[in-house]
């Protein structure tokens, strides 16, 4: 099998988008190309998702009294006035032999927030920050300016609806760490055990939130993070004498969670979009073939590289939006979105005073671990049957694709869910927002599938209004 395997030096240089706009880095693409060269030799066994065993050791808890006011964050430099809520961040050891230790950020919300539902958000990569991606740039309550310096507030933030404490995960994934360089090396396996003691410590913390409704959200590699986290929580829950999480439902976002059908709903998307051509997309048809055990042939390898060449000079994640450049001030994207918002963030989160207020370890802080994402240890090729489980577990699982992303595209999506072969209780159609098609809804048995109009790979920062109208839908138990 021939994969052709190129680490950017961008790793440690430049944010995530910006990164992958000038030098063709794509994090995820980067981790499945290590997992799936590995199938090429002889005697490898791809990593299986393993059902519990009812047995259960209970995890570290380390001592969390006075914790919470520690972390209490009086303000962000350059925070406009008027937050009207409460915001913490700080650090949860997980292992305190290794010194391993996982950053978190809660912003609550700004009414009801002693009754409204603790949302966890996990970005994905794997590698990747949540609280630089997923907080700062897409639902969290502030966004940075072009100056790197101030920052606006984002009247679309999912805590107008929820508690939202977002987690960097695993340890080396922006201000997160460990005193033990071989952490730095690991997988779903362990991120999933340290997520989940992270909550346990975190709950010891802010004990208000031990009975409330919880729910994880997360997009792209977080399709194998939440489910695995969810997963786990569950049998844990069943066996454990420490605290119960009251886990209410998951919500995916342009996940990954079947590496076949990633492939064939990319390079549909890709002919269908207009970015490759007929002979491309027939090659590919005719001469790949995606499933678990299959070889990749030389001729398939081949036309996969033209396929990744033709999208070159488009921003993967939002294919109708333009790449940040000089001249992006003057090309705005379709859904207004600064496509240079990355470099904003990265010089922002690595001011002395912002990572001070943050109590965060002086570090560079970057938007993506490219030495994690390239040792990435375990990936299951599927996690349709950890999402297959959770739906019979009774949660509520929700999965939601923005229409424009090309990373992870709507085909993607829609070829995944019929691999679950649920049946349809209400049909697709169109929901509405503001008298626009916000995007489209099916209600299957124990899944619910939504599209958000004119969102790319990050739906609340493309899209945020929508974004925030299904996530409010999602949190209601209702179709949008």
């Amino acid at each position: 099998m021939k994969i052709s395997f190129v680490l950017s030096v961008c790793f440690s240089l430049l944010a995530f988008g910006s990164c992958y706009s000038s030098n063709g880095y794509d994090p995820l693409e980067t981790a499945l190309k290590v997992q799936r060269s590995k199938r090429s030799v002889e005697g490898y066994v791809m990593t299986k998702n393993v059902k519990a065993d009812n047995t259960f050791s209970p995890v570290y808890v380390g001592p969390q009294d006075g914790l919470k006011d520690v972390d209490k964050i009086t303000t962000l430099p350059g925070q406009p006035a008027g937050a009207g809520f409460d915001q913490y961040s700080g650090y949860v050891t997980v292992d305190p032999n290794h010194g391993r230790a996982l950053f978190y950020y809660l912003t609550e919300s700004p009414a009801n927030s002693s009754t409204n539902p603790l949302v966890l958000w996990l970005n994905g990569g794997p590698g990747c920050s949540s609280f630089g991606n997923g907080a700062m740039m897409e639902l969290g309550p502030f966004r940075v300016n072009a100056d790197s310096v101030t920052l606006s507030h984002n009247k679309y933030a999912w805590n107008n609806v929820a508690n939202v404490l977002f987690l960097e995960s695993p340890a080396g994934v922006g201000f997160s760490y460990s005193n033990t360089t071989q952490d730095y090396i690991t997988g779903d396996e362990q991120t999933a055990k340290d997520s989940y003691t992270f909550l346990i410590n975190w709950l010891e913390r802010f004990p208000e939130y031990k009975t409330r409704d919880f729910y994880i959200t997360g997009e792209s590699y977080a399709g194998h993070y939440v489910p695995q986290l969810a997963q786990l929580i569950l049998q844990n829950n069943k066996v454990t004498n420490q605290t119960v999480i009251n886990l209410k439902g998951i919500a995916l976002g342009n996940a990954y969670v079947d590496d076949e059908t990633e492939n064939t709903g990319m390079f549909d998307y890709f002919w269908t979009h207009a970015i490759i051509s007929d002979e491309i997309h027939s090659g590919i048809i005719s001469n790949c073939n995606f499933s678990e055990n299959a070889t990749i042939t030389d001729k398939c390898d081949d036309y996969v590289g033209q396929a990744y060449g033709a999208k070159s000079n488009i921003y993967f994640y939002d294919i109708y939006a333009p790449l940040c450049s000089p001249f992006s001030n003057s090309t705005p994207s379709i859904s207004e979105f600064d496509p240079c918002t990355e470099n904003y963030i990265l010089q922002y989160l690595n001011t002395p005073a912002v990572q001070q207020s943050l109590h965060a370890k002086p570090v560079q802080w970057e938007s993506c671990n490219g030495f994690i994402n390239a040792n990435w240890q375990d990936m299951p090729f599927t996690v349709l049957p950890v999402i297959k489980d959770l739906m019979a577990s009774g949660i509520s699982v929700w999965i939601y694709s923005g229409d424009t992303d090309g990373r992870v595209p709507v085909t993607t999506s829609r070829y995944s869910i019929d691999k679950l072969q649920t049946p349809v209780q209400t049909s697709w159609y169109p929901w509405m927002y503001e008298e626009e098609v916000g995007g489209y809804a099916v209600g299957y048995q124990n899944l619910t599938f939504v599209t958000i109009r004119g969102a790319g790979h990050f739906v609340p920062s493309y899209q945020p209004a929508r974004g925030l109208a299904f996530f409010s839908s999602f949190l209601q138990g209702k179709l949008p």
